[in-house]
């Protein structure tokens, strides 16, 4: 027992930046419940998301989107946004793949890291808008960081490490395709109360695929930027298929 609550806090401070004085073990166990426990730092995550909203529901549509994002940011301390800007930089760098390698470790961001931070935050903050906008169910926002997350646990244990070293490939040493199973456990419960769910988990699973299959064409395997730029790619493709469903169900006559 005192492994699955260690593990809970640690995956709570891995992925968040919300205060939580408690030092965690760092053992096969403690980190084998940290992976399972993603997808609920996410459903938490997700759950003050939706607070604001409803909290924020009589604002004007466009400030209450960007408080939603700015709350968003803080709560992850930007941690994915910096695998973003690594990886935006060496795959605009056009180099061959030990050069890639090398701009990836680099802790100076360049201008396609610049850009691809500001494209993804520009197209997360008028995905939000929209759906605000639009009168989208909140259920969408209260479970799209914790598929994410999902995706980025995914990846880390199903995908092979570049390198026998660093963080990832830390984690992967006490990771197996049964906690990939057990984190999903939550999700597939919420399912039965949210249909719409089902459709959601087939489309991170296909997200988290294709980036497996393109990292690995790529750079032959992954790090930890790579699983923080993926989870933060999968919240942007949730957004726009949730965008997408919504207006086509919108613009359906009443019995389609």
């Amino acid at each position: 027992m005192k492994s699955v609550l260690y593990g809970g806090v640690l995956a709570l401070q891995f992925l968040t930046r919300l205060p939580v004085p408690i030092g965690c073990p760092w053992t096969p166990k403690t980190r084998r419940w940290a992976i399972r426990a993603y997808p609920l730092v996410g459903l938490l995550l997700g759950g003050l998301l939706s607070l604001l909203a409803l909290l924020m529901q009589n604002a004007p549509t466009p400030i209450a989107a960007l408080a939603l994002l700015s709350l968003w940011v803080a709560m992850s301390g930007g941690l994915h946004l910096d695998g973003v800007m690594d990886l935006a930089d060496a795959l605009g760098s056009n180099q061959p793949l030990v050069r890639r390698w090398e701009i990836m470790k680099d802790p100076q961001v360049g201008s396609f890291g610049i850009l691809a931070l500001f494209f993804l935050l520009a197209w997360k903050g008028v995905f939000l808008w929209a759906l605000l906008h639009y009168h989208a169910p909140l259920w969408w926002l209260a479970v799209l960081p914790s598929l994410a997350r999902w995706g980025g646990a995914a990846l880390l244990v199903l995908t092979p490490c570049a390198q026998q070293k660093g963080m990832a490939w830390s984690w992967k040493q006490s990771l197996g395709p049964r906690d990939v199973v057990l984190a999903l456990a939550p999700m597939l419960l919420l399912a039965f109360f949210w249909p719409g769910l089902t459709l959601a988990l087939v489309a991170i699973a296909v997200f988290v695929g294709a980036s497996r299959w393109a990292l690995m064409t790529l750079f032959q395997g992954i790090n930890g930027d790579m699983v923080g730029a993926t989870i933060e790619g999968g919240e942007l493709w949730l957004m726009g298929l949730m965008l997408s469903w919504w207006w086509f169900a919108m613009a359906s006559p009443p019995g389609i």
